[in-house]
């Protein structure tokens, strides 16, 4: 007789989406949402559909009066949202970048295909009453999924980003300085401490020449150099005696003529390890699976015969 009562909405999935509870204040909201996304994020092998309900999820509880308002009458629906991917280098990501991108979206009312009334009617088209647009959608949002090139130097890990670079021993012993060009154009200076050795495969790092961290732009991670040594094939006797004057001494174990005689003599050779067990493990394989054919069968009947 009075009509119905405003209906209050519930927004009892979106705390669930978010996994909040639902007195959650808005930084909880904020951290919540940021969490998830990072973990769900396409660009990181998460779900669309899951990323696209965390941000619907974030919309609706990050708006007061969407979180705790009511509605009447029909609710408006939504119209899904556009991903659209978008190629970045680690240089736009550094430096920042602006991007023009034109898109259109069909939002005609499907009854009258956008005419706002039926082929030679005059009257009004009741699905849209006469607009030609879809009747109360709202229009969804469009998610821009950057997708970063890969760059020949630079890698990104997180806030942090690292680099190649390769001594000779004689950098590694005596000292080095190099110059490495930043992702915004600047001249670092690399060198070392005096006195300093490089081992091989050793890292150091830069503070502060990372990457901006988020929502922190002024903020920076670090950037880690990780070194490997290139060492000469072979050495003169010469060249063994001049370093054997400066480096410290060998090992001061000696062996007897006697220890020496009950030895036997080998011969080392040069190995690609990754190729020698990559053709070990691929011979054992096929060793084992022409074992299976030929007694598996065998093998499982005096099993069962136990």
């Amino acid at each position: 007789m009075f009509g119905r009562a405003p209906k209050k909405s519930d927004n009892t999935k979106y705390y669930e989406i978010l996994g909040v509870s639902k007195n959650a204040s808005q930084d909880d909201l904020k951290k919540a949402y940021r969490k998830a996304a990072i973990k769900n994020h396409p660009d990181k092998g998460g779900d669309p559909e899951k990323f696209k309900e965390l941000a619907q999820a974030y919309e609706v509880l990050s708006d007061p009066e969407k979180r705790g308002g009511s509605s009447r009458g029909r609710r408006q629906r939504r119209g899904e949202d556009v991903i659209h991917p978008l190629k970045v280098s680690l240089e736009d990501l550094y430096n920042g970048t602006s991007k023009k991108l034109s898109l259109s979206r069909n939002v005609i009312c499907a009854k009258c295909k956008g005419k706002g009334s039926k082929s030679g009617a005059s009257m009004k088209c009741s699905g849209c009453q006469g607009s030609g647009m879809k009747p109360e959608t709202i229009t969804g949002d469009i998610v821009f999924l950057l997708q970063q090139r890969e760059h020949p130097k630079f890698k990104r890990k997180g806030d942090d980003l690292f680099v190649e670079h390769t001594l000779s021993l004689t950098e590694a012993l005596c000292g080095f300085q190099f110059i490495l060009t930043h992702l915004d154009g600047r001249q670092l200076l690399i060198k070392s401490n005096p006195g300093e050795v490089v081992k091989p495969d050793q890292f150091k790092a830069i503070n502060d020449e990372g990457m901006p961290m988020y929502q922190r732009p002024f903020m920076r991670g670090k950037l880690y150099i990780h070194f490997t040594v290139d060492f000469p094939d072979s050495l003169t006797p010469d060249q063994c005696k001049a370093l054997e004057a400066v480096l410290p001494q060998r090992s001061s174990v000696q062996l007897t003529d006697m220890e020496l005689d009950e030895c036997e003599e080998t011969t080392l050779h040069d190995v690609n390890i990754e190729e020698e067990m990559r053709r070990k493990q691929q011979a054992a394989q096929e060793a084992y699976d022409e074992d299976e054919d030929m007694h598996g069968g065998a093998q499982r009947v005096q099993c069962a015969q136990q």
